[in-house]
């Protein structure tokens, strides 16, 4: 059997969290490693845990410790953990904020169990997965924050060629395995770019390497159609 998608959850509401636990614990891919019912909480398990969880699940309004008081920590201190946002704040600034401090998915919590699994598989083999709606609200804040200097030009002396070809195909949501099949290289080669390409960007993951492309017009998500 392969290797199960580890999954945490934090949630306040356990009629909820024990729901969500229920649907992904029937999925023969996943595995639930532990639940809680806070951002504190949630920290506790998680200093406790030899093996980690490789997707966290957080809503945001919780007492004690919010989700997003919560991502900001586990953005600094398990940057290999992935996040998925979670909660009724289907807004664009809170999903906006959630992506700035460290969010790799964002999902209300109506959506149906199907777009959840399927949101946990892309978080998991691609890094990141973002609908149609949350890359058309970073369209839209790049747009009105245009006028602003970005951080790095991309060009010849900061990005090399075989960094920008990898980069414009972890837009499209290829797999470490997909690129190197792609572009002829191995995936061990494909990591050692991305990971220079998030030293050179100031990333911290798959999904800042998005919103840094986009920002810089690398890719332009009007014309991309696998982002839906």
């Amino acid at each position: 059997m392969s290797q199960k998608i580890k999954i945490a959850i934090a949630d306040d509401e356990l009629l909820f969290r024990q729901g969500l636990m229920a649907i992904l614990q029937n999925e023969e891919d996943i595995h639930v490693v532990f639940d809680a019912e806070n951002g504190e909480d949630l920290l506790t398990k998680l200093k406790s845990l030899r093996q980690k969880p490789d997707i966290i699940i957080t809503d945001l309004k919780m007492p004690v410790l919010n989700g997003v008081e919560a991502t900001k920590i586990l953005s600094e201190r398990f940057p290999d953990i992935k996040i998925i946002a979670l909660t009724s704040y289907y807004s664009k600034p809170f999903i906006l904020n959630m992506i700035s401090i460290g969010a790799v998915a964002y999902l209300a919590k109506n959506s149906t169990p199907s777009l959840m699994t399927k949101t946990i598989r892309e978080v998991y083999n691609k890094g990141f997965y973002y609908n149609g709606k949350v890359f058309q609200y970073i369209q839209e804040n790049k747009k009105s924050r245009s006028n602003k200097t970005v951080k790095s030009a991309l060009d010849a002396d900061f990005i090399s060629s075989r960094e920008l070809e990898i980069l414009e195909l972890i837009c499209k949501q290829y797999t470490a395995k997909q690129i190197a099949d792609s572009i002829g290289i191995s995936a061990r080669t494909v990591e050692v770019h991305r990971r220079s390409l998030m030293l050179k960007t100031e990333t911290r993951n798959i999904a800042g390497l998005v919103i840094y492309a986009i920002k810089n017009n690398i890719v332009n998500i009007e014309n991309e159609t696998s982002f839906d």
